[in-house]
């Protein structure tokens, strides 16, 4: 037999030595390269593109000793006192990753970022995830994780902004999400949740909440005051909206397809700093507006088409001086257009649906010359409305249907 090659020796030696070296004076806490390693395992490798974040992390290497194209996606922290370096932040790319999201992503616990969205994770979301209890930012949107929220959610106790949305989470909202006082933004729309709308009442800080597309039942209950952003729409909702009257910072309020019914309300179009509000497709049969709201108003869209809304047109939306964009088609008003509407076509009215309504009588003259410049129908009315009139085009209901509305 012969004798290795004494050359070789010292080298082998060396190499051992260097491997061993680097076990011993990792960086990063060895449960975090694990926690990372199971991720990576847990997807499909079929289904990891060669440009994506995935193909940069080499284990050969440490995950935060590393300057380059290394690990991308991945954030530590700086080691202090001898200790070890702990991954804060993960956020993949949108690369579609096929896989689930495993019970060890929970040893993260300095994890302050995770955002895993736009990608194709699937199955339920661990438990696990209650350990990370430093997070300030969840993203999970864009997959398909199913299964409830409610065994872990509410242990995030420092999280800012939540968003579980584009997924297949049913089950209750639960009513313990309340409990995460720091919170912003809680977005969990198009998903499968269900029940009604826990209290989050003291969810003081919540600026956004968006549970579009769910399968929520009930009323509205007391909202957290400083809303900016509520979007219900695509649910089962039913009751009145007049609690919103009392959240002054709202800017954008989407209730589309419900069973919301009543009025709406005055106050609510009176809202100061309201400058979105979609309530179409629901049962409402009432519009209230204040008699004045001067140039303090700054709602400048308002859809509430596919209701039963009766009477004649609200004269005093012209004096909402922001306004541009109104649709009320699909109701039951009846009576007169009001000569004042034709003042607004285009200053500033840009879009105006009254179609399929029960309106009759001549159309104000200010109709015929900048109809071109609006968009909107007067279709589908009682109306005397020439055909050479952009927004008359479209046939008026058969007299039958006409038969008792009067001019108002």
């Amino acid at each position: 037999m012969h004798s290795l090659d004494s050359s070789l020796c010292p080298m082998i030696f060396a190499t051992l030595v260097s491997f061993f070296l680097t076990l011993s004076h990792s960086l990063t806490l060895q449960s975090d390269i694990e926690a990372l390693q199971a991720l990576k395992l847990s997807v499909d490798p079929n289904m990891i593109p060669p440009s994506s974040y995935f193909t940069t992390w080499d284990f050969s290497v440490d995950p935060c000793d590393n300057i380059g194209p290394k690990f991308l996606g991945i954030l530590c922290s700086s080691p202090s006192n001898n200790s070890k370096s702990r991954i804060t932040t993960l956020e993949l790319d949108g690369a579609g990753y096929d896989g689930f999201l495993p019970p060890r992503i929970g040893t993260l616990t300095e994890l302050t970022s995770l955002d895993l969205s736009r990608n194709r994770f699937r199955g339920p979301l661990p438990d696990a995830l209650k350990n990370l209890n430093k997070l300030t930012k969840l993203s999970l949107s864009g997959n398909f994780f199913t299964g409830g929220i409610w065994t872990w959610i509410y242990r995030l106790k420092k999280v800012e902004r939540i968003d579980l949305s584009e997924n297949c989470l049913s089950g209750r909202i639960p009513a313990r999400i309340s409990k995460l006082r720091r919170l912003t933004q809680l977005i969990l729309s198009k998903n499968e949740f269900s029940e009604r709308i826990p209290n989050i009442y003291a969810l003081q800080k919540l600026q956004i909440l968006d549970l579009d597309s769910n399968m929520l039942i009930g009323s509205l209950p007391k909202l957290p005051p400083r809303l900016r952003t509520l979007r219900l729409s695509h649910n089962k909702l039913t009751g009145h909206i007049t609690s919103l009257v009392n959240l002054d910072h709202l800017i954008s309020v989407d209730v589309s397809d419900n069973w919301f019914s009543g009025p709406i309300n005055r106050g609510v179009l009176a809202l100061p700093r309201l400058s979105h509000l979609n309530v179409s497709f629901n049962q409402f049969t009432k519009m209230e507006v204040n008699n004045y709201f001067g140039s303090g108003s700054r709602l400048r869209t308002l859809d509430a088409q596919r209701n039963h809304l009766r009477g004649h047109l609200p004269v005093k939306l012209v004096n909402f001086e922001r306004l541009e964009v109104i649709n009320l088609a699909h109701n039951q008003f009846t009576g007169q257009i009001p000569m004042a509407y034709g003042q607004r076509l285009g200053r500033p009215w840009r879009t105006l649906f009254l179609d399929y309504n029960f309106l009759s009588g001549r159309i104000p003259p200010e109709f015929g010359p900048v109809a071109v410049r609006i968009r909107g129908s007067l279709a589908n009315n009682c109306l005397s409305c020439p055909l050479r009139i952009p927004l008359c085009r479209g046939q008026q209901r058969h007299a039958s249907a006409c038969h008792g509305v009067t001019d108002g």
